[in-house]
C-alpha cells in the first residue's frame, strides 16, 4: 500500500450564485424545476447495496401546491431498520479500514459533483419539496453541503495531525479511531445540507451510519444518496430508510452497537432520545456519543444608537426568509422605544411589497410552510394574538391553504415581554416585537437572557460601542452564534460554526473540527526502543556509604 503525508486541497467556500435573469444558472434551474414536476418517481430506501421498495407509498407533494405529487416513497418499519443495521456493521470493518485519503477523496468527489453536474436536480429538489426559493436553495443544498463536505475534509487531516511530544527513547502517538458499533443520524426538513452534513460527517471520520430524514426532506435526501452512490460511498456505509420515529428508536436505542446519534430537530424530540438512551445504557458496547442542534428562540436586540436601516434588514430577513423555519430565524425582537416609529415604518413598508407564492416563480420572497400540521399550528397562534387587546398585529396576520400551504409574514406587537410568541418556538413567518424604554436597557438584557430556555442565535444592533460590549458580555450563553450589526442567520461553514447551548443542543458545532471530534475515539500509544529489562529502579540499590556508617555506628554501639 502507498503511502504518505497528502496534502488535500485546500477548502474553500463555494461561491453563491445569483440566479440573475440571463444567467445560465437560471436557465439550468429553471429546466430542472420543469423536469422535475414533469414526472412522478419513486423513491427507494437504501439499505445495503439495494435500493428497497415495499407496498406502502406514500405521496411527495410540493408544500406550495399540495394538489401536485412529485413521486412516491416507500414507507419502511422496524424490519428495515435492523436490515439497514446489519448491513451498516457488515460494512463496518473495510471502512473504518479504508486509508484516510481515500474516504477523503470520496467526499471530496461528492462536493465537486454537486457544485457541478447535481447543482440544479439538488436544489430544484430542495425548492420542490421544501419549498425553498432559488436563493435559499442555493445557500443551502448547493453551497452550504459543498462546504460542509469540503471544510469537514480538512478537519478530518487537522485532527489526524493532532500529536503529542515524545521523551526520550520513546514515541507516543495518538490513533483517532472510530466509534465501536454504528451511528444515527435523524435529520431535519429546512436543511438539505444539515441532512447531508449529519451523515457524511459521521462516515468521513470512519463510521457507518443509519440515516432516517425528516419524511418532509425526503425528496431531496433521495438526490444527495444518489450523489453520494456516485461518489464511490460503498454499500452499507450509509443507509438510507423511511420510517417513522417510534419504529427507528424501538429498535436502534435498544441495539448493543449503538455508538452515536447525530441530531437536528425539537427539542422535546432530543430530550425524549436522551431519556430513552439513558434508560438503555445497560445494553450498550460503549457509552453512546449524544450530538443534537434543536430548537431557537432566538432573538435580536436593537439599541436605541442603531441604524434604522440596518435594524429593518436584520429584522425582516432574519425573521421571514424561508418562512421563519430555520433554526436561527429570528422570532423575537426587542426595540429601542426612541427608534421604535422609524423602524416600525421601513418595516411595514418592506412588508407590504413582499411577494408571495410558489417557488417557480423568482420574484416570490415569501413562499409556504412546510406542512398542514405546521400550518395549523401557526394559523392558531396568529388567531390568539389577533383576538389579544394587549397585543397588536402590525403586519400579516392572514393564511391560506386552498393551494399551497401560505402564511403571511405577520408582526405581532407585544406589551408582555412574557407574551406566549416572545416565549415559545413558533418555526414560521411570525415576529413577536415587545418596545422598551432607552432607560431599561439593562433590565432588557436580563429579559432577553432569561425569557426562553434556548441560547442558539441572537443579535445586538447598535452604534454604541459601550452597548455593543454591555450586551456581547450580558447575553454570552444567552447565544452560542451571536452577531452584531446583522441579523441572526447565515452561519457559513469555515468562518462561524454554529450551535448553540441550554434547550438549544449540546454546542459541538456544525462546520468546524469541534464536530468531527464527537465521531473518533482517541488510543493512545506509546512505543519505547530500549525497555526494560529488570524490575529493580535504582534508588532500591544497596548505598555503600549508607551501610559502611551504618555498620560504625552499630561497632560502636557493641564498644
Amino acid at each position: 500500500m502507498l503511502k504518505g503525508f497528502f496534502k488535500i486541497p485546500t477548502p474553500y467556500n463555494e461561491p453563491v450564485l445569483s440566479y440573475a435573469p440571463g444567467s445560465g444558472e437560471r436557465t439550468q434551474l429553471k429546466a430542472a424545476l420543469t423536469e422535475a414536476r414533469s414526472k412522478q418517481i419513486e423513491v427507494p430506501m437504501y439499505i445495503g447495496g439495494e435500493k428497497v421498495l415495499t407496498d406502502r407509498k406514500v405521496a411527495l407533494r410540493p408544500p406550495h401546491d399540495h394538489q401536485h405529487i412529485l413521486g412516491y416513497y416507500s414507507q419502511g418499519s422496524k424490519e428495515h431498520v435492523t436490515q439497514a443495521i446489519n448491513a451498516a456493521l457488515a460494512a463496518k470493518a473495510k471502512w473504518e479500514d479504508l486509508a484516510w485519503e481515500q474516504r477523503a477523496a470520496i467526499f471530496l468527489k461528492a462536493a465537486d459533483l454537486i457544485a457541478g453536474p447535481y447543482r440544479a436536480k439538488l436544489n430544484a429538489a430542495t425548492m420542490l419539496g421544501q419549498s425553498k426559493s432559488a436563493y435559499q436553495a442555493e445557500i443551502d443544498s448547493a453551497c452550504e453541503i459543498i462546504d460542509f463536505l469540503r471544510f469537514n475534509v480538512a478537519y478530518m487531516t487537522e485532527i489526524y495531525s493532532q500529536q503529542v511530544d515524545s521523551a526520550k527513547g520513546v514515541w507516543n502517538r495518538i490513533e483517532q479511531r472510530p466509534l465501536e458499533g454504528f451511528v444515527f443520524a435523524l435529520t431535519p426538513f429546512n436543511f438539505t445540507a444539515i441532512a447531508g452534513n449529519l451523515p457524511t460527517s459521521a462516515a468521513l471520520m470512519g463510521n457507518v451510519v443509519v440515516w432516517k430524514p425528516a419524511n418532509t426532506q425526503i425528496y431531496a435526501a433521495n438526490v444527495l444518496m444518489e450523489v453520494f452512490r456516485e461518489a464511490g460511498v460503498p454499500d452499507g456505509v450509509i443507509n438510507l430508510v423511511y420510517v417513522s420515529g417510534p419504529d427507528a428508536g424501538d429498535v436502534i436505542f435498544k441495539h448493543p452497537d449503538f455508538a452515536g446519534i447525530h441530531f437536528t430537530g425539537s427539542t422535546e424530540v432530543f430530550q425524549n432520545i436522551w431519556k430513552e438512551i439513558g434508560n438503555n445504557i445497560h445494553r450498550y458496547k460503549t457509552y453512546p456519543r449524544i450530538v443534537g442542534e434543536t430548537g431557537g428562540k432566538d432573538f435580536i436586540l436593537v439599541h436605541g444608537s442603531a441604524d434604522v436601516d440596518v435594524a429593518n434588514t436584520a429584522l425582516v430577513r432574519g425573521a421571514f426568509e424561508y418562512q421563519g423555519q430555520k433554526c436561527s430565524a429570528a422570532s423575537r425582537a426587542y426595540i429601542a422605544k426612541s427608534i421604535w416609529p422609524s423602524v416600525k415604518e421601513l418595516m411595514v413598508k418592506d412588508i407590504a411589497s413582499f411577494k408571495i407564492g410558489p417557488v417557480e416563480n423568482f420574484e416570490n420572497f415569501i413562499n409556504a410552510v412546510i406542512d398542514e400540521k405546521s400550518f395549523d399550528k401557526l394559523a392558531k397562534y396568529i388567531d390568539n394574538a389577533k383576538a389579544d387587546p394587549n397585543v397588536e398585529i402590525l403586519a400579516g396576520g392572514t393564511y391560506d391553504k386552498s393551494k399551497g400551504y401560505f402564511i403571511n409574514p405577520t408582526v405581532i406587537v407585544a406589551k408582555d415581554p412574557k407574551y406566549v410568541t416572545m416565549c415559545e418556538e413558533l418555526f414560521g413567518p411570525v415576529l413577536t416585537i415587545f418596545v422598551y424604554d432607552d432607560a431599561q436597557f439593562d433590565e432588557t438584557l436580563k429579559l432577553i437572557d432569561t425569557t426562553s430556555i434556548y441560547a442558539l442565535t441572537g443579535a445586538v444592533i447598535a452604534q454604541d460601542r459601550y452597548a455593543i460590549d454591555q450586551a456581547t458580555h450580558a447575553l454570552r450563553n444567552a447565544a452560542g452564534n451571536f452577531y452584531i450589526n446583522d441579523k441572526c442567520t447565515g452561519a457559513v461553514v469555515g468562518q462561524q460554526p454554529f450551535g448553540g447551548a441550554r434547550g438549544s443542543g449540546t454546542n459541538d458545532k456544525a462546520g468546524s473540527m469541534i464536530n468531527l471530534l464527537r465521531w473518533v475515539s482517541p488510543r493512545t500509544i506509546k512505543e519505547t526502543f530500549d525497555p526494560a529489562k529488570d524490575y529493580r529502579y535504582p534508588f532500591m540499590a544497596e548505598d555503600l556509604v549508607e551501610k559502611k556508617v551504618s555498620e560504625t555506628v552499630v561497632s560502636a554501639d557493641q564498644n
